[in-house]
């Protein structure tokens, strides 16, 4: 397969374009023009390096770079400096799904595209009726209200399940949630679950960087996988 990667620079983001190439795919990856990479991307032949800004990115280049892949995925995501959280561009993640997604209706592919985005267990899926607690919901509600990021993966998720929807004729798309994310250097057990378990406020549970990736992978790549969480929001923990 071949696959487009935004956010490939990022913690996530190089775990995923690993996974992929170990596995034999190739790898169309979008890093910062800043951003640092493994040596060993620059020499690798499945992996095209593409350095850009993708909130500079016109949808004529965008379009250039998905023309022959089956699959893309986003892992982008705001630093947590103050110039990450507060400065531009503010909707850094919606503005990209977008993006990726008005690339691929222009590009009109014969197969639809898969699309997965990497998200938040802190959003509600509100497909399904996931209860929150009045003390959850308050606490979500300050961190929308002073935290920008917040709500740019909010209405990154609600794109995709708004704009997008369940019947796209070129685009099936999922949005992965994981819980408060640690870094660990190989993928342990993990599980997977329609809605959150925990109170990712007052009780989170924690998700590796490399599980995350690990799932992300495996969604793009295993068409089972793939047909029982597609249009759906998977909240993944570790096992342990």
């Amino acid at each position: 397969m071949n696959i487009l990667i935004a956010g490939a620079s990022g913690a996530t983001g190089k775990l995923l374009v690993e996974q992929l190439i170990n596995s034999g795919h190739r790898v169309k990856a979008i890093v910062r023009p800043s951003g640092k990479i493994p040596s060993g991307w620059s020499v690798n032949e499945n992996i095209e390096i593409i350095r850009a800004n993708i909130s500079e990115m016109s949808l004529k280049e965008m379009s250039e770079h998905l023309t022959d892949c089956d699959a893309a995925a986003s892992c982008l995501g705001h630093n947590i400096t103050l110039k990450g959280l507060f400065g531009k561009p503010r909707k850094l993640c919606t503005d990209a799904v977008r993006l990726i997604c008005e690339a691929i209706n222009r590009n009109v592919p014969e197969n639809p595209i898969k699309f997965v985005l990497m998200n938040t267990v802190a959003n509600r899926n509100r497909n399904l009726d996931e209860k929150e607690s009045i003390p959850q919901k308050l606490a979500i509600g300050l961190i929308r209200l002073l935290v920008p990021p917040q709500s740019d993966n909010e209405q990154a998720a609600e794109y995709l399940r708004v704009n997008i929807g369940q019947n796209h004729t070129y685009i099936q798309w999922a949005a992965v949630r994981p819980d408060a994310l640690t870094n660990e250097e190989k993928v342990t057990e993990y599980t997977i679950h329609e809605s959150p378990t925990r109170s990712g406020v007052f009780n989170p549970g924690k998700t590796s960087r490399i599980n995350t990736a690990n799932f992300i992978a495996r969604l793009i790549t295993e068409d089972g996988l793939w047909n029982k969480w597609r249009g759906k929001m998977p909240v993944v923990y570790n096992k342990n």
